[in-house]
């Protein structure tokens, strides 16, 4: 039989967590491919691209959208584990998943509003499908729809990642991040800088310029909960303390409405970063991610063609 879409995948890979057991991705795959009775051709079928294998593809996209509606959930990298409300689900016996079925569950719901407009919002609601409205798009158009869909679900991944590390390597990880954002001069300078200032609400000290003409003031907290206004001022005192007048605030999760405010009629110039900002910075400069396939866009040469 032919290689099943993604949505055709998302209801059987479920099933094969019904029991709620922690299972191996690359195994539940594998049972999936035995279940659909792919041939070794089709197993082995690649995307155009050369890089993923189709069908691997397919898994892996069936399982980032029901983990988004709070289906599924990934305890360790490369494991996955069906959540409560994914064994409700099945409980309901659904013919089938789909997205517009997981339009129901408002996590899904937000990661297809929250970080999407125009023509990503419509293809996350329609799954990419070939609906009337999805034919209604140009061919560049579809083209820019799945690469910031694909940027949108790398996100999410990145900032997964991020969570998991020790404090320790998230430390390193801010400081690689904004060497190759172009502050702290050389990697060495920059790692005895970062982690040694000391107590007082200050993690680390990042020369703002290769010369170190002007220094920035770090705090990087690897954290689940919302940050809140307290935590801001905590950091703005202990700028003053330090005499600094530049600080950076990075966290895994989200910062307070309050907070915000807070830091933006400072006196000392504070930057707040956020988990989907850090994860957005990460992949614009290619920290933690690597190029997996390159796509050129070709139009005709005018100027090839002028019979003058």
């Amino acid at each position: 039989m032919a290689i099943p879409d993604y949505e055709s995948l998302m209801l059987p890979l479920l099933k094969r967590l019904e029991d709620g057991a922690i299972r191996v991705l690359k195994d539940v795959m594998a049972e999936l491919a035995n279940e659909f009775a792919l041939t070794p051709e089709e197993r082995a079928q690649l995307l155009p691209s050369g890089g993923t294998l189709t069908f691997a593809s397919r898994v892996g996209w069936a399982k980032t959208y029901i983990k988004k509606a709070g289906l599924v959930t990934q305890p360790k990298r490369g494991m996955v584990q069906i959540t409560p409300l994914g064994q409700e689900v099945l409980k309901q016996a659904p013919p089938a998943l789909s997205s517009k079925f997981l339009e129901r569950f408002d996590a899904f719901q937000e990661f297809r509003n929250g970080s999407s407009s125009g023509v990503l919002a419509l293809s996350l609601s329609t799954g990419g499908g070939d609906d009337a409205s999805t034919l209604d798009l140009t061919p560049d158009e579809i083209m820019e729809t799945a690469y910031r869909k694909s940027v949108l679900v790398l996100a999410d991944e990145v900032l997964d990642r991020v969570k998991a590390c020790s404090p320790a390597y998230f430390e390193q990880l801010v400081v690689q991040l904004l060497i190759k954002m172009g502050y702290g001069g050389s990697r060495e300078e920059a790692g005895r800088a970062v982690g040694k200032s000391g107590d007082g609400g200050i993690d680390g000290i990042i020369n703002e310029d290769r010369l170190g003409l002007d220094a920035i003031y770090l705090q990087a907290k690897r954290w689940e909960g919302v940050v809140g206004r307290p935590e801001i001022m905590k950091f703005v005192g202990a700028l003053a303390g330090q005499r600094a007048n530049k600080g950076v605030f990075i966290t895994t999760s989200w910062y307070t409405q309050d907070a915000k405010e807070y830091a933006g009629n400072s006196q000392y110039k504070v930057v707040l970063i956020d988990g989907p900002r850090l994860a957005d910075l990460m992949i614009e400069h290619d920290l933690g991610v690597s190029v997996a396939a390159t796509y050129q866009l070709k139009r005709i040469d005018s100027d090839f063609f002028a019979d003058d």
